[in-house]
């Protein structure tokens, strides 16, 4: 009997051991390969398909391309019967959640240490609704369709962006979770964004002809990452539909997208 409870003691001790000499060596590659600078491979992946990337100034680019690979050995890439995750997928959506928190102190969404990739609609038990797009605080898990993430970003001048959409969840849950991320949206101007919000949600569901489209009006969080799909792909047009609402966006993200654009051309 004592021999048996020996060796499964023993078992355990060794699994734990092992647990623990596992996290370390995954921790030193991740903190090795995350201060590399961004190879030449992805960095031809952003130029080709990253429109923000492309307008950023020379400076800021270098900047950009170091927390995308942060961001990117950061977390665990999981496929969901997308095949294999390739150099694209890994690059793109960092690139996504970088371009909404690059006028920021370095974020890097640090609950969310999964990303699950699907082909295209997926089912959720949770909601028990097919989605293009999911985020679980609770698991610290983003999950994307892969075909939804290419089409947002295929026309980046009709506010519907998967990945922007997604990553403005995963932004406003980071905004609330202890962690050393927390907190770090000016309360502030997250206090004037929740009037706006009401207001503007009020005025969604009665008046016709809102500038953001009807889904905008579901809740609190929905109006935000609807807001930021409109902010950075209809932005003079936000600003003059609705000049406070982006003018706050811009206090709160601290960039602007008219400005970046302007500059760029």
């Amino acid at each position: 009997m004592w021999s048996a409870l020996g060796l499964i003691v023993g078992v355990t001790v060794l699994s734990i051991f092992r647990d623990i000499v596992t996290h370390f060596i995954d921790d030193f590659k991740y903190r090795v390969k995350s201060r590399q600078p961004l190879s030449a491979k992805h960095r031809s992946i952003l130029n080709k398909y990253s429109a923000y990337y492309k307008l950023l100034s020379t400076a800021d680019r270098a900047l950009f391309e170091r927390r995308v690979q942060r961001f990117m050995f950061a977390k665990r890439f999981i496929s969901r019967g997308v095949g294999p995750i390739t150099d694209e997928m890994r690059v793109l959506i960092s690139a996504s959640a970088i371009q909404l928190t690059f006028g920021l102190t370095e974020i890097y969404l640090s609950n969310f240490d999964k990303i699950l990739v699907y082909p295209n609609s997926y089912y959720s038990h949770i909601t028990k609704k097919y989605h293009l797009g999911e985020v679980n605080p609770r698991a610290g898990i983003i999950i994307l369709s892969w075909k939804s993430f290419v089409d947002g970003y295929a026309d980046p001048t009709d506010s519907l962006n998967v990945g922007i959409h997604e990553m403005a969840h995963a932004i406003h849950f980071e905004n609330r979770i202890l962690n050393e991320e927390y907190d770090f949206l000016d309360i502030e101007l997250m206090e004037l964004l929740k009037q706006i919000t009401a207001r503007e949600i009020w005025n969604i569901r009665n008046l016709d002809g809102h500038f953001l489209r009807d889904y905008a009006a579901t809740n609190a969080y929905e109006f935000f990452a609807v807001s930021l799909e409109y902010f950075f792909e209809q932005p003079v047009q936000f600003k003059q539909e609705i000049p406070d609402l982006y003018e706050l966006l811009v206090r709160l993200l601290n960039q602007d997208p008219i400005r970046i654009y302007k500059l760029a051309s």
